[in-house]
């Protein structure tokens, strides 16, 4: 049997006490609630933290009463063929015209590279999603949705019109990824979701695969 030599890209920042988060989210913890010593054979923590905190997935539960959490979802949509395209410099929203140049013969994936650098550290002019643009990805076919910062709506939107859209069209959306160091084109998602019951978000190791080696 081969070894499978495809190239790994890691979307995921570390998550630490001091990762951006949005104001009023709970922040990463972790405490030990049992070190090794004579009389304990093995190391054991608790971590409490926002689901929101790091790469992550949001369930329909996160921007609608009575939708579903993340438990609830189909793993499908976050595992498959993927594009990613760049929109350095869009500006506040990513619009159309900022994918159309990479938008022929769409997967059913997408994540969208705003940024030269990642933030590793809080700001609220974080580039989004205009609404159009979901629902002009959701009629081409696409399920799934990604962008490199901590939200696809703005900072200060008190209707998320962006995250209606998703709802509107059931599509999945990841925030916070990291794609520094992706160029523009075509790959394998992994980026399942945890299964906590109830719970509106979910932290995700999401990665890219080399399509062939």
């Amino acid at each position: 049997m081969q070894n499978d030599r495809r190239r790994i890209w890691d979307l995921s920042p570390p998550v630490d006490a001091d990762s951006p988060l949005f104001p009023g989210d709970e922040p990463y913890r972790l405490q030990w609630t049992a070190r090794r010593s004579p009389s304990c054979p093995v190391n054991l923590s608790v971590v409490s933290s926002s689901p929101h905190v790091g790469a992550h997935a949001d369930a329909p539960l996160h921007y609608g009463d009575a939708e579903r959490a993340i438990d609830a979802l189909a793993l499908d949509p976050y595992l498959g063929p993927c594009r990613v395209i760049h929109a350095i410099g869009c500006g506040p929203l990513i619009r159309p015209e900022h994918l159309a140049h990479a938008a022929a013969e769409l997967p059913p994936r997408v994540l969208v590279r705003t940024a030269q650098r990642a933030d590793r550290s809080w700001r609220d002019d974080f580039s989004a999603y205009a609404p159009e643009t979901l629902a002009w990805l959701a009629a081409r076919g696409v399920r799934l949705v990604g962008i490199d910062t901590a939200s696809v709506d703005p900072a200060d939107s008190k209707t998320l019109d962006a995250h209606r859209q998703l709802l509107h069209h059931d599509l999945r959306v990841l925030e916070n990824l990291v794609l520094d160091e992706v160029p523009e084109g075509d790959y394998e998602l992994i980026a399942l979701p945890l299964r906590w019951v109830g719970a509106c978000a979910s932290p995700v190791r999401a990665i890219l695969r080399e399509l062939t080696c």
